[in-house]
C-alpha cells in the first residue's frame, strides 16, 4: 500500500516501512529522529530541510507552531499534501542546489534527517541552512554512520547516497557555518541494531564490485541498479508482521556499541560576531 507514490527505497513511507522486521528498524530511526526533536521546536517555526514523504514534518507539526517541509521531488511533495494535511504545515518543492524561497533569519529550527548524504553541494546545502535560521536558531543533522556501514574508503552501496560521513568528516562539514553544541550517535538494543548491522554486512560485501574506493560513479550505479532490478521487490505490507518491541529500544547516547546514525545539534556561528571586536 503506498497511496500512488513509487516505493524505491528514497525515502520513508510510513505504511510500506512497517512491512516487514528489517522495515519496521528503519521506520523506528526515523520516528525516534523526530522524536529527539520535539523538544527543540515545541511553539517554534520549523524547517524540515528535505521532508521526503512528510511523515516526520507532519509529526512535528503537532507539537510546533508552523512546520514549513520542502524537497526536491514533486511526487513526494504531492503524496504528502494528501496525506498529512494540517493548518499548520506547509509543504513544497524545491530545486536542488538553488536558493531557498525563504528569506533570511526566518526559522527557529531546521531539521535535514537522512538527506545531506543525498546532496551534491553539501556545504552549500549547510550553507543555506545557515542563512535561514535566526541568530539563536537551531540546526540538527543525522544522517547515517559510514563506520558500520562501509569498508574503510567504500563509496555507499545505497544508490541513492552519493556520500556517507564519519563522525569526523560530519562535524567538519557542520561546523564550517555553525558551532556543535551536541554530538550523539544513535543505536539501539543488541538485537534490535543486529537487524541492520546484518544487512550492512551483507550490502557492503555484495556490492563491493561496484562501490569499492575509488570506484566511478557510473559504474556504481550501473551495479547498484542491477542489483535492485534483479533482487525480489516486496511492496505489500504484510498483515500478519507483529514487532515485539517499539520506539523505546532506540538509544540516544554520546556513545553506543552499534552506532547506526549521527546526531549533531548546531547554532549558526554568526550570533558571536556582534561580540567581536
Amino acid at each position: 500500500m503506498n497511496d500512488g507514490i513509487d516505493v524505491t527505497g528514497e525515502r520513508l513511507i510510513e505504511a510500506q516501512y512497517r512491512s516487514s522486521l528489517g522495515r519496521y528498524v528503519i521506520y523506528l530511526m526515523h520516528a525516534a529522529s523526530y522524536r529527539f526533536a520535539e523538544k527543540y521546536c515545541q511553539g517554534q517555526k520549523v524547517l524540515d530541510f528535505g521532508c521526503g514523504s512528510g511523515y516526520g514534518a507532519e509529526a512535528i507539526a503537532k507539537c510546533a507552531k508552523e512546520v514549513h517541509a520542502v524537497d526536491v521531488s514533486m511526487e513526494a511533495v504531492e503524496y504528502a499534501r494528501k496525506k498529512y494535511a494540517r493548518e499548520n504545515l506547509h509543504f513544497l518543492r524545491i530545486q536542488p542546489e538553488e536558493r531557498l524561497p525563504f528569506s533570511d533569519n526566518s526559522f527557529d529550527v531546521v531539521l535535514s534527517f537522512q538527506v545531506i548524504e543525498h546532496v551534491e553541494n553539501d556545504a552549500n546545502y549547510m550553507a543555506e541552512a545557515e542563512r535561514v535560521l535566526k541568530d539563536d536558531g537551531i540546526l540538527i543533522v543525522i544522517t547515517p554512520d559510514r563506520k558500520k556501514r562501509l569498508f574503510p574508503g567504500q563509496r555507499p552501496w545505497n544508490r541513492w547516497h552519493l556520500r556517507e560521513y564519519s563522525k569526523n568528516q560530519i562535524v567538519q562539514l557542520v561546523g564550517k557555518c555553525f558551532d556543535i553544541n551536541l554530538l550523539l550517535k544513535m543505536g539501539a538494543l543488541p538485537h534490535v541494531a543486529a537487524v541492520e548491522i546484518n544487512r550492512y554486512v551483507l550490502l557492503k560485501w555484495l556490492t563491493f564490485p561496484f562501490t569499492f574506493p575509488g570506484s566511478p560513479e557510473k559504474w556504481r550505479q550501473f551495479g547498484l541498479n542491477l542489483i535492485h532490478r534483479i533482487k525480489p521487490q516486496h511492496h505489500e505490507a504484510k498483515t500478519n508482521f507483529d514487532p515485539e518491541f517499539g520506539i523505546e529500544s532506540i538509544i540516544l547516547e554520546p556513545e553506543v556499541d552499534n552506532s547506526l546514525n549521527l546526531i549533531v545539534v548546531a547554532k549558526p556561528i554568526r550570533r558571536n560576531k556582534s561580540h567581536q571586536v
